[in-house]
């Protein structure tokens, strides 16, 4: 078993995972976004929860509203951006599937580890 207690510092960090999955977090200040039309992941399913604050995602083209206890899947290839659009920090759990980022955060070519 592994664990590890999440901080919600500033902007995106790997927590940890295996060949598998893998998990992030990410802390977006308000009016900032992350991710854009050409930002996706070719090899890896993205699934966002969020655990604290209000956004918007656009995916693919199409906007979902975000709070507290949403969660979202973004498929692999879908393209995506999520936005802040609170008075607060937007914090969300990431959970790629296969992994998608090294360690240090630079993507993954395909989702390989």
């Amino acid at each position: 078993m592994r664990q590890k207690h999440l901080r919600f510092g500033k902007g995106f960090r790997v927590a940890f995972g295996n060949s598998r999955a893998q998990a992030a977090e990410m802390v977006i200040p308000p009016g900032d976004c992350e991710g854009g039309p050409d930002n996706r992941h070719r090899g890896a399913d993205q699934w966002l929860f969020v655990v604290a604050g209000r956004g918007v995602a656009i995916v693919n083209g199409k906007r979902a509203g975000l709070r507290e206890g949403s969660i979202l899947l973004i498929e692999k290839g879908d393209t995506h951006e999520i936005r802040n659009t609170g008075r607060s920090a937007l914090k969300t759990v990431n959970l790629y599937v296969p992994p998608a980022y090294r360690s240090d955060g630079e993507e993954l070519p395909r989702g390989r580890k």
